[in-house]
């Protein structure tokens, strides 16, 4: 098996592209698709665990009950992130594994989880990540009216303040959401993510209340966390091209990047809703009766850190060209739905930046990372983190057990690449986390796309590190890239 690595050894202490000083070096994972152990010390179904159920929602049935097992593998985990020389490890915490039924004290047990993880990258020298919410809503929260109903932002609130005073003492940085716009237009529009619902005005309102129990989160972590702690959020920015420089498509490229961008950063960062968005949604929700006084104040809280999940870029054109809007609408990369997850501006089409595609069917262009991490530093002036960024390909188990990855290292290389450009032109990036770390259930499309540098046999669990892996790990001992 082919190893790219032999030749970096010899350059180990002089890498031609070298990235700051304290540079965290980092790979990312999420609760629900690693943990299993669904229904153990006192763990309650999240929304995933009801939509992984639904007949026809995941690709063959799969369901994250098992997963990878991490919950009774991680020392095993750690050990392997420990091997490879990572310095940070991104995780989420299972709100429904804390807080079973979304309100109330915490589950000790899920807790001690979550301690023991945290003591076990600490004894490796891994400084932890914890994000509050990736997605795994406690069911009876999502019964209760879910995202859409202001309540859930309280609740938010009361989880984050339960795990930063358990766990605050040991993890320096906390990130909120995951994903928002996930959260809100797949889930509640489009429906190909959890909850499975399907109306565009419940995705605004879920949005709103996502930005809601961000800010009230944010308050509660400043609360019990030490002063030193760091707090960020996670977004999944879209790098939003028109498809030609004509009016219509620039017309197109701004509703998109408003329902896809400005809803999260205007208040989070801007001191509110911006007009045109409210314009162009103002069929579907009134925005005066949705936002009461003081939630944008709320919602723009400091933080400390902005992340960013970025996998492609996004281009789009007005609606007439030469691609029906129904076949296009599959090339936005986020799964087939008869439904939008982009209210308000339905009839945007969408294309692929290009052909080079992974096996998600996502075009490969590394310049859109450089080019939204500049923008972000020139627009929030934070430091920023990559707190997502990786690729699916079809692995194969080579005859002597190992899985050779040139795709995935080629991909990986192209976007540290563009990760140093952006420091090059100003950028304040201070980490990049390589999704994923492990192999793993990934959402609708069940266990049929690997996005890991760590194989998993899903049969006997084995771990086995793939070439890119190895190649990761010679990047972080070189501190770059040869």
């Amino acid at each position: 098996m082919t190893d790219p690595t032999t030749a970096a050894h010899a350059s180990v202490a002089a890498p031609r592209v070298a990235f700051p000083p304290g540079f965290a070096w980092g790979a990312a994972t999420a609760a629900y698709q690693i943990e299993g152990a669904a229904a153990e010390d006192g763990r309650t179904p999240s929304i995933w665990d009801v939509f992984a159920k639904t007949p026809g929602k995941v690709l063959n049935g799969d369901t994250g009950d098992v997963a990878v097992d991490h919950y009774h593998r991680f020392r095993e985990d750690v050990r392997l992130m420990a091997d490879l020389g990572l310095t940070s490890y991104r995780f989420s915490l299972s709100w429904p594994r804390i807080q079973p039924t979304g309100r109330g004290p915490a589950v000790e047990r899920g807790l001690d989880f979550y301690r023991a993880l945290v003591d076990t990258l600490l004894e490796h020298g891994i400084s932890p990540v914890a994000t509050l919410y990736h997605w795994d809503l406690p069911q009876d929260l999502e019964e209760a009216g879910g995202w859409p109903v202001r309540e859930t932002a309280y609740r938010f609130a009361e989880y984050a303040a339960l795990a930063g005073a358990a766990l605050g003492d040991r993890v320096p940085v906390w990130t909120t959401l995951n994903e928002p716009w996930c959260s809100a237009f797949l889930g509640y529009g489009s429906g190909v993510h959890a909850p499975g619902r399907t109306n565009p005005a419940d995705a605004l309102k879920a949005a709103h209340h996502l930005n809601l129990g961000h800010g009230l989160a944010v308050g509660a972590l400043r609360e019990v966390l030490p002063a030193s702690a760091k707090i960020a959020v996670s977004l999944n920015l879209h790098l939003v091209r028109p498809l030609t420089d004509t009016d219509g498509d620039r017309e197109a490229a701004r509703r998109i990047e408003a329902v896809g961008n400005r809803v999260w950063t205007g208040p989070m960062f801007k001191g509110g809703y911006d007009a045109d968005l409210k314009a162009d949604t103002a069929h579907l929700v009134d925005w005066d009766e949705l936002v009461r006084p003081g939630d944008e104040a709320e919602i723009g809280r400091p933080i400390d850190l902005l992340g960013l999940n970025y996998y492609n870029p996004t281009v789009v054109s007005a609606p007439g060209g030469e691609v029906e809007t129904a076949e296009a609408a599959r090339n936005d990369g986020h799964g087939d739905s008869e439904f939008s997850c982009w209210p308000g501006s339905e009839d945007v089409v969408f294309h692929l930046a290009n052909e080079d595609v992974t096996a998600m069917g996502w075009p490969i262009d590394a310049s859109g990372l450089s080019d939204s991490l500049v923008g972000m530093h020139r627009d929030f002036g934070l430091p920023l983190l990559v707190t997502e960024n990786g690729a699916a390909f079809e692995d194969v188990v080579g005859p002597d057990g190992g899985v050779d990855d040139p795709e995935r290292v080629r991909y990986v290389d192209l976007h540290l690449r563009a990760v140093a450009d952006a420091v090059a032109a100003g950028a304040d990036v201070r980490g990049y986390y390589l999704w994923s770390f492990l192999d793993n259930f990934e959402w609708a499309y069940g266990y049929s796309k690997r996005f890991g540098i760590v194989h998993v046999d899903y049969d006997t669990q084995q771990r086995t590190p793939k070439t890119s892996a190895r190649w990761y790990a010679e990047v972080i001992r070189r501190g770059g890239l040869a």
